[in-house]
């Protein structure tokens, strides 16, 4: 026998200095496969989430249009008539068109944005908009005088605000 022995590389020292694999490091290999999988699932998840609710979304939308539109086909309809009779006696398209308007402010009342014009309120600039002032002995300083454009709409449901004409200050 010989007593010389095999010559050892760096590889043999350093493969005889670590433990061997223990389970518990398969274990951990395990759950982080399992982890990674589940956070994967959770990301596609999310993107059809998203995807799902922007078509949802598009077609709200599109139904809500779809209801507004149809809600002004008989106004449309009623000028159309008007126009008609444009011919005839003028006094009664006057009444005709002044029906309409009225049928279109409902609409708008319906959809939500009731119409408002009323003079000899406070001045409020959430739901004015000053136009001018005048000098008018008869009304308060600050008080609406003239409405020039109604408003539309209540709180922060605002289409629009009135446009007035406010009294001011006298001295």
């Amino acid at each position: 026998m010989s007593t010389e022995q095999e010559p050892r590389t760096p590889q043999d020292e350093l493969s005889q200095a670590l433990p061997p694999e223990q389970p518990e490091v398969d274990d951990h290999a395990a759950a982080l496969d399992e982890l990674q999988d589940r956070w994967h699932r959770a990301l596609a998840d999310l993107d059809n989430l998203r995807k799902r609710h922007a078509k949802e979304l598009d077609t709200v939308r599109n139904e809500e249009r779809a209801r507004t539109a149809a809600a002004w086909l008989p106004v449309v309809d009623n000028l159309d008539l008007a126009l008609a009779h444009a011919g005839s006696d003028p006094s009664a398209v006057v009444e005709g068109v002044k029906a309409v308007r009225d049928q279109a402010v409902d609409v708008l009342r319906r959809l939500g944005y009731p119409r408002y014009e009323e003079p000899g309120v406070p001045f409020d600039p959430a739901v004015h908009e000053g136009v001018g002032t005048v000098d008018d002995p008869d009304a308060e300083p600050n008080t609406v005088v003239q409405v020039v454009r109604p408003g539309y709409g209540e709180g922060s449901r605002q289409l629009r605000p009135a446009a007035v004409i406010v009294s001011k200050r006298q001295e």
